[in-house]
């Protein structure tokens, strides 16, 4: 038997009539979206070396974010400007669960500054 796709999974239940947080959920209970997920996980993991400590505090939820993180830490090992290190430093809150937080704290930052 064919081993099915993260697309094909999903179309499934959005033809049952799926959509938003219910897809979410039932696909959060489906074994094999699941599986197929951790080997993905696994895979970029060991493919963008990322450690458990980062795995732990990004979410990496798409291949995108894999990629994104991969590449701050590629340009976190140049000699970059402070602007460019603060850069980064905000490029990857966007990573983070919460990054909600961060983007508030950079915009206050810069309302304080401008107000002057």
């Amino acid at each position: 038997m064919k081993k099915k796709s993260l697309q094909q999974i999903q179309d499934y239940y959005e033809t049952l009539g799926y959509k938003g947080d219910k897809l979410r959920k039932v696909l959060d209970k489906d074994k094999e979206y699941q599986k197929i997920i951790k080997e993905r996980k696994q895979k970029l993991t060991k493919h963008f070396k990322i450690t458990k400590k980062e795995k732990k505090k990004y979410v990496l939820s798409t291949d995108e974010d894999f990629e994104i993180l991969a590449k701050c830490k590629q340009l976190e090992k140049l000699k970059l400007t402070k602007d460019d290190k603060s850069l980064v430093e905000f490029l990857k809150t966007q990573l983070e669960d919460d990054w909600r937080k961060p983007l508030l704290k950079k915009l206050n930052n810069l309302l304080r500054k401008y107000k002057k």
